[in-house]
C-alpha cells in the first residue's frame, strides 16, 4: 500500500504557519491555540478508544451475546474494518483540517444538508460517548467501592459519581489544550502499561486457566434469540463500541501542528495500536474466567471485576481496577475535549440554537469555555434514565454507536462520489483510495443496521433497543431546527467576509 505524505522543503513556510494559512483558505480565523504535537493528537483519540473503558465496560455485554468466540473474533474483524474506516477518514481530515471536521467535510464535498445532518449525528455520538464513558467509570468505581468497604453501588448512588466525574473532566478542560495534550500523553502510556500488567498478573498468578479451545471456540446465548448468527452479529456492538471515537484527531486539529499530517496520522495509529492491544486484552481476561455464570452474575455488577476478584483476590482485583478506573477517567476527558470543539465548530457556523454562546473562546486559555459545559450538562441528561431502568446504560452506548458511525462514513462516501474533485491533502491513500473508501462506506452502512435492531428477546419496555428512537430523534430535531437556523447557518467559503470576521471577534472573551 502506497501512503503517502508531503514533506516541507527547507524553502516553505514552517507546518505551524502552513497550517494557519491553510485554515484561513478554508474560511476561519484561527482563534485556538495551535499547541499540540503529533504525539499528543495521536494520544487524544488513543484515549477515547480506550481499550481499557469499551472492553472492560461492555465486557458483561459479549459474555451474553456470543461469548468469548464472538468477543475475540469480532473483535479481530471488527478492527479490520474499523481500520479501512480510519484511513478513508484520515485521508478526508488531511484535506480539511478543521474542528468542525466530519461535518465540515461533508458541507464542502456534498452541500450545506450533508454538513447540516453529518455535524448532528456527529454532535449526538459524541455526547453520547462522553455519557457512557464517565458512567462506566461511575459503574467500576462503584464497584471498587464495594469491593473494598462494603459500599452498595445503588443507581442513584452511581449518579452522584458519575456527576462528580463529569465536574472534574469540565475542569480539567478549562485549563486549555495543553493540559489536555499532556493528560492523553499520560494515558497512552497508562493504556499499555495497564494492559500488559493486567494480562500478565492474570496469565502468573491463577493456577487455572480456561483452554484454548473454549476461549476460541465457546459459543454463549443469553439473549433469548434463538439464531446464532443474529446474536453474533449483535455481539459484534463489544468491538464497535470501543472503535469509536476516533475523529478526535480531526476536532482538534485546529490545536495541533502540521495538522494536515499529523491529525490524519493520530487517526490510524489510534486504530492499529488499539486492535492490537484490545486483542490481548480480551484474551487476557477470557483466559482467567474462573466461573463463567459467577461472573456474569456478579454482586459488583461488573463482570470483569468478579474475574480480577477470582484470580487475584481482593487485595489484587483492587489495585487492577484502579488501572482501569484511571484509564476511563482519561478517556472521559479526552472525550470531553473532543466534544466541546465540536459544540464549538458548529456553533461557530450557527448550527446550534445558543450559537452566540457556546462559539465563546477564552481569550487567556484560548479554551472555548461554554461548549465544555454544554458538552458535560447535555450528557448528564443522557445518562438520567439510568436511575430508572438497568438497560439505559446499554441505550446510552447505543446512542453513541448509531450517532457516530454513519456520521465516519458520509463524508467517505461523498469523497468518492466527488471523485477528481476531492482535492486531496499531503497525506492520502493514493492508488488503495477508492477500494478501501467503499469498503468504508460497506461496512458502516451494515453496522448501522445492524445496531438499530433489538438485542435481546421477548422485546419489552426494559429489553428494547433504543438507538433506533435516538436516532429518529436526532433527524427529526435536525430537520425542525433546519428551518429555523437555515438562512444564518453556513460554512464560510474563504475567511475575509466581514460578517464572519465580526462573530468570530465576538466569541473571544
Amino acid at each position: 500500500m502506497s501512503i503517502s505524505a508531503s514533506t516541507p522543503s527547507s524553502t516553505e513556510p514552517t507546518p505551524h504557519t502552513d497550517e494557519e494559512q491553510r485554515l484561513r483558505e478554508l474560511g476561519y480565523q484561527p482563534v485556538l491555540a495551535r499547541r499540540m504535537g503529533g504525539f499528543g493528537n495521536f494520544a487524544i483519540s488513543f484515549s477515547v478508544i480506550s481499550i481499557l473503558s469499551g472492553c472492560m465496560t461492555l465486557y458483561g455485554f459479549g459474555m451474553s451475546t456470543g461469548g468469548p468466540s464472538v468477543m475475540l473474533w469480532g473483535w479481530a474483524g471488527v478492527g479490520l474494518f474499523v481500520l479501512c474506516v480510519g484511513m478513508a477518514l484520515a485521508e478526508v481530515t488531511s484535506a480539511y483540517p478543521t474542528s468542525g471536521a466530519l461535518y465540515y467535510m461533508a458541507d464542502r464535498l456534498g452541500g450545506r444538508k450533508w454538513g447540516w445532518y453529518t455535524g448532528w449525528l456527529n454532535l449526538l455520538g459524541l455526547l453520547g460517548a462522553i455519557a457512557g464513558i464517565d458512567y462506566g467509570a461511575a459503574l467500576f468505581t462503584g464497584a471498587l467501592l464495594n469491593l473494598q468497604w462494603g459500599f452498595d453501588p445503588t443507581p442513584g448512588s452511581t449518579m452522584v459519581i458519575f456527576l462528580c466525574i463529569l465536574l472534574l473532566h469540565a475542569v480539567l478542560n478549562l485549563f486549555g489544550v495543553r493540559l489536555v495534550s499532556v493528560l492523553n500523553s499520560i494515558s497512552v502510556w497508562w493504556h499499555l502499561a495497564g494492559v500488559a500488567m493486567i494480562v500478565t498478573v492474570l496469565a502468573v498468578v491463577p493456577s487455572h486457566h480456561q483452554s484454548p479451545s473454549f476461549v476460541f471456540t465457546e459459543f454463549v446465548n443469553d439473549t433469548g434469540w434463538e439464531n446464532p448468527i443474529y446474536v453474533a452479529a449483535i455481539g459484534l456492538l463489544l468491538a464497535q463500541y470501543t472503535f469509536c471515537g476516533y475523529d478526535a484527531s480531526a476536532h482538534l486539529s485546529e490545536e495541533t501542528s502540521n495538522a494536515s499530517v499529523t491529525a490524519a496520522k493520530g487517526i490510524v495509529r489510534a486504530i492499529w495500536v488499539s486492535w492490537i492491544a484490545g486483542f490481548v486484552l480480551l484474551a487476557g481476561l477470557t483466559f482467567a474466567i474462573q466461573d463463567y455464570a459467577g461472573t456474569q452474575n456478579s454482586a459488583t455488577g461488573v463482570p470483569p471485576a468478579q474475574i480480577l476478584i477470582d484470580a487475584l483476590g481482593t487485595a489484587g482485583a483492587t489495585a487492577m481496577l484502579l488501572i482501569v478506573i484511571a484509564a476511563q477517567l482519561f478517556c472521559g476527558n479526552a472525550e470531553v475535549a473532543a466534544a466541546s470543539r465540536m459544540v464549538f465548530a458548529f456553533s461557530r457556523d450557527n448550527a446550534l440554537p445558543g450559537s452566540a454562546l457556546w462559539r465563546k473562546v477564552s481569550a487567556r486559555t484560548q479554551t472555548p469555555v461554554p461548549a465544555v459545559w454544554l458538552s458535560v450538562g447535555v450528557a448528564a441528561l443522557l445518562a438520567v434514565p439510568s436511575l430508572y431502568s438497568a438497560t439505559a446504560y446499554g441505550a446510552v452506548t447505543a446512542i453513541n454507536v448509531i450517532g457516530i458511525t454513519p456520521a465516519y462514513a458520509i463524508p467517505i462516501y461523498l469523497k468518492l462520489r466527488a471523485g477528481d474533485r476531492f482535492q486531496r491533502g499531503p497525506w492520502h491513500l493514493g492508488r488503495w483510495s477508492k477500494p478501501i473508501g467503499w469498503i468504508a462506506v460497506a461496512w458502516v452502512a451494515a453496522v448501522t443496521v445492524l445496531f438499530l435492531l433489538p438485542q435481546s428477546s421477548p422485546v419489552t419496555i426494559d429489553s428494547m433497543n433504543y438507538a433506533s428512537i435516538a436516532l429518529v430523534a436526532v433527524l427529526v430535531l435536525a430537520t425542525v431546527w433546519w428551518f429555523v437556523a437555515r438562512r444564518s447557518y453556513s460554512t464560510p467559503a474563504a475567511y475575509g467576509n466581514a460578517r464572519e470576521q465580526a462573530e468570530i471577534a465576538e466569541g473571544i472573551v
